[in-house]
């Protein structure tokens, strides 16, 4: 019996397997594979930007405001139109090769208010007379790093007997003697970096295989260094600007300086000069590249170069009333900056900095570290009161700096609030 009934279950077995593939149908072919990505332009590490938040933006900005602003503001020729295309009630941006964004135009007088986290005077209310910048929230980025990076930053040189000039620890110095200041006027204040080292954690070796992408200037560890300091320490405070922080304006300090040659035997100039550094002034190989289009836009969208010039206006004042330096002039034939509303210290330029941090950037570009006058007052070091340096009663150079500062936005701000 049990011999009989074995061929009987090996049929009912191969019956049930011919029964489930009769079923099934035919197999499905293998999913084909997944079209290659779009090949965007983009700058040194940065991002694939996301289109999608400029809906955010849709209607805040009239055509004729929009001509205006990339004419006259973000760019340097008309050869921005290849990547927007302007119509009567919205541009299409183009976004990767084929591919466009569609950004709608308010008609004059209704544009929207546009979405961001900082606030204009007007929407801070009213301030005690004796705390002008009361409820501002404030990040001073001490530019470059200084200490052991001075010299790879090229940002160092050295007299023989002298003690070595680094910007770096120089900006750091700045901002803590500012900082008190306008806490004592009522702003919360934050210090983007505080100490002579990088905030981003990557290092230089880390990036060798990204600036072998890249044909620059010197050997592979030269480039890997440059994007180590120039882009990727930037683009880490820019993360800590707009997530952490999301101040209403970002202070960004630096000391300008003229060609020193040699380092170790730095030529010394005679005279000083003082400019601001507001965003604009895209030059054409920056707006082909998808990132910079779409920062261009978040800029121009929330409205942050006409508060920056109100502001840079103010800030320079303050700086010219106490320093008299002359302004520093660009050569047309730099083709990278254009003057600002006819003022002579005010430059836009398109820098990492002033285009990623997400607010109004106030950028100082003040003093020249290698002439004969501030290289004097740097060895003089920091100090209380006057002294005689460089054959003038002065005060020292880093409470200058910080005193200009505050003096620009307390008069920018007390003229922008009422009093409580």
């Amino acid at each position: 019996m049990r011999a009989r009934s074995l061929p009987i279950l090996i049929v009912f077995f191969i019956g049930l397997i011919v029964l489930f593939v009769w079923l099934r149908g035919p197999q499905p072919q293998p999913p084909a594979s997944p079209a290659p990505a779009v090949s965007v332009s983009l700058s040194d590490l940065a991002p694939i930007p996301n289109w999608l938040e400029i809906n955010d933006y849709q209607s805040t900005i009239s055509r004729p405001a929009f001509l205006r602003q990339m004419d006259g503001v973000f760019t340097v020729s008309p050869a921005w139109r290849q990547f927007f295309q302007v119509n009567d009630d919205h541009v299409l941006v183009t976004t990767a090769p084929g591919e466009t964004f569609r950004l709608r135009f308010a008609p004059e007088g209704l544009e929207s208010a546009p979405p961001r986290f900082w606030r204009k005077p007007s929407q801070l209310g009213p301030a005690a007379p004796e705390k002008p910048l009361e409820g501002v929230k404030i990040a001073i980025d001490p530019g470059h790093i200084g200490g052991r990076w001075a010299k790879m930053e090229e940002r160092w040189f050295q007299i023989a007997g002298s003690q070595p000039v680094q910007e770096g620890d120089m900006t750091l110095a700045v901002a803590k003697l500012l900082k008190p200041q306008l806490e004592a006027m009522g702003a919360t204040v934050t210090l983007v970096r505080e100490q002579t080292e990088p905030v981003t954690p990557i290092r230089p070796e880390m990036l060798r295989e990204e600036a072998d992408k890249n044909n620059g200037d010197g050997t592979l560890a030269q480039r890997a260094e440059r994007l180590f300091y120039r882009t990727a320490e930037i683009r880490a405070r820019a993360k800590i600007v707009n997530e952490t922080i999301k101040p209403d304006i970002v202070l960004c300090l630096h000391f300008n300086a003229d060609a020193w040659g040699n380092p170790n035997a730095p030529t010394l100039v005679p005279a000083d000069h003082f400019h601001m550094i507001l965003n604009g002034a895209y030059t054409d190989d920056e707006v082909a590249l998808g990132d910079q289009r779409h920062e261009l836009l978040l800029k121009m969208l929330q409205g942050i170069h006409d508060e920056e010039v109100a502001l840079a206006t103010s800030a320079a004042s303050a700086f010219v009333e106490r320093t008299a330096m002359p302004p520093y002039i660009y050569t047309a034939a730099s083709g990278r900056a254009r003057n600002v509303d006819a003022n002579p210290y005010l430059w836009a330029r398109n820098l990492l900095a002033n285009r990623i941090y997400h607010c109004p950037v106030l950028y100082y570009e003040p003093y020249v570290m290698n002439s004969e006058e501030d290289h004097a007052r740097i060895q003089a070091g920091d100090y209380d009161g006057l002294r005689e340096v460089a054959g003038k009663r002065r005060p020292s150079i880093f409470r200058e700096y910080a005193d200009c500062v505050a003096l620009g936005l307390e008069r920018y701000y007390r003229a922008q609030r009422p009093a409580r």
